[in-house]
């Protein structure tokens, strides 16, 4: 039989919401793991350029590159998902996300195989960016639907704190490890954080396993209505829908990458600052965002999420060239300043994006409008060390190009931000309902 509106599933809130967060450190972990290394390690070990600004240049390619296949993973998740459920579409990207990782940390570098190790690098990567194309979006929507009438702000963000956890993990790990002598970290000891990967795809498989289908996916089979082509039919009835969803993502995705990735790379490489100041820097700006999901989630139940998401994108455009000053001062504590500061106001949009974005969709498609408009604006955002880096070595060593790159996504953020509080209000779903609406009510 049908539940009626708005009642919890079987399954508690509280536990979709901790096999989706658990799925989401894996991912983040991954992703942050590989943008650091990307910074300090495939610069150089990975690409025989013999110049360090290549060698970054290159190792921010690969990263980006990960990005581009997101997409590709969206679209062919998304489909898994919107037909024939969200779990089993979570379950394949959570185990490819993992093997991948691991995978990497055992890959032998340029002095060893030549020019195969590079190009495997690469394919590792685009294989990771497949996996990572349906992971983060099944996870919300996945809490979303869960989620009790009314609470969906806090469920919602509550995957987001993956981010955070994640960025301690890879971070911590990456410091860790720096502290060994140069010949030791660059032999093994940058490999440990990735196969710890293993390990922790066991973990997440396993509390997994547990999760019972989303309740609206399931009424959509009982009424015999999941959607034969749910990637043509996102692009024929929501395509407003995704370019909305694709304008909140960027700087969710974006600002986070300039802030840290670039940041990185530019604290090391431009202003001689040590590894260890620069992933401390990192760290912190991590441990302040936990908070910041917490109260932004529950503050998009009060006033919606488009607009708390407006709000933080306002933030961060007036802290984006304070950041900047404050890490080109070089001084320890402005420079760890500078990143909490950036950090703290992009996670305002980042809390609560998946909830935006999940409002943007009915039920039969979100799985897949949620995946391709927050892929489309990773694309983007994940652009974003590379054009920093390029843009950055133009002028000389000046960070303000970064600056302007996020002032630029916090504007086109607040735009998409704006736009989906309008479409959602004419939305084929309400805010407050997650189940499918009878033909009788359309």
């Amino acid at each position: 039989m049908r539940r009626p509106a708005g009642e919890a599933s079987p399954t508690t809130p509280g536990s979709v919401a901790t096999a989706a967060f658990v799925g989401t450190v894996l991912e983040w972990y991954d992703y942050f793991l590989y943008g650091t290394a990307a910074a300090l390690v495939f610069n150089r070990l990975y690409f025989g350029t013999g110049s360090a600004v290549a060698g970054t240049l290159a190792g921010f390619a690969t990263f980006a590159v990960g990005f581009a296949a997101r997409p590709l993973g969206a679209v062919i998740f998304g489909h898994i998902g919107d037909r024939f459920g969200r779990r089993g579409a979570l379950m394949i990207t959570i185990t490819g996300i993992g093997i991948v990782t691991g995978a990497i940390g055992l890959l032998p570098a340029y002095a060893h195989i030549g020019v195969m190790a590079p190009i495997l690098l690469t394919l590792l990567r685009l294989l990771q960016g497949v996996a990572m194309g349906g992971e983060w979006s099944g996870a919300i929507v996945l809490a979303v639907e869960h989620a009790p009438t009314g609470r969906r702000g806090r469920y919602a963000s509550l995957p987001q704190l993956g981010s955070p956890v994640a960025t301690l993990l890879s971070a911590g790990a990456f410091a860790a490890v720096s502290l060994l002598p140069d010949e030791s970290f660059d032999a093994w000891g940058w490999r440990l954080p990735f196969l710890a990967a293993l390990p922790m795809l066991l973990i997440a498989l396993r509390i997994r396993r547990k999760l019972e289908e989303s309740p609206a996916f399931l009424e959509l089979l009982e009424d015999d209505e999941a959607p034969a082509a749910p990637v043509r039919d996102v692009f024929r009835s929501s395509l407003r829908g995704v370019f909305a969803g694709m304008l909140a993502a960027l700087l969710p995705v974006g600002g986070w990458y300039l802030l840290t990735v670039f940041g990185t790379a530019y604290g090391t490489h431009e202003l001689g600052l040590s590894k260890s100041l620069m992933l401390g820097a990192t760290l912190i700006g991590a441990a302040l965002m936990i908070p910041v999901i917490i109260a932004s989630g529950r503050a998009a139940e009060r006033f919606g999420a488009g607009q708390v998401c407006a709000v933080g994108a306002a933030a961060t455009l007036v802290a984006a060239f304070p950041s900047f000053w404050l890490l080109d001062t070089g001084e320890p504590v402005l420079v760890i300043v500078g990143i909490a500061i950036g950090i703290g106001c992009q996670t305002v949009p980042f809390a609560v994006v998946g909830l935006v974005l999940s409002e943007l969709f009915p039920v039969p498609l979100r799985y897949t409008g949620v995946a391709v408009s927050y892929t489309a604006g990773g694309i983007v955002g994940g652009l974003m060390p590379l054009i920093a880096t390029a843009l950055t070595t133009a002028s000389g060593g000046s960070p303000w190009p970064a600056a302007g790159l996020l002032a630029a996504l916090s504007v086109l953020n607040g735009v998409g931000a704006l736009a989906s509080v309008r479409l959602r209000d004419r939305s084929v779903e309400p805010s407050a309902r997650i189940v499918v609406p009878d033909a009788s009510s359309a």
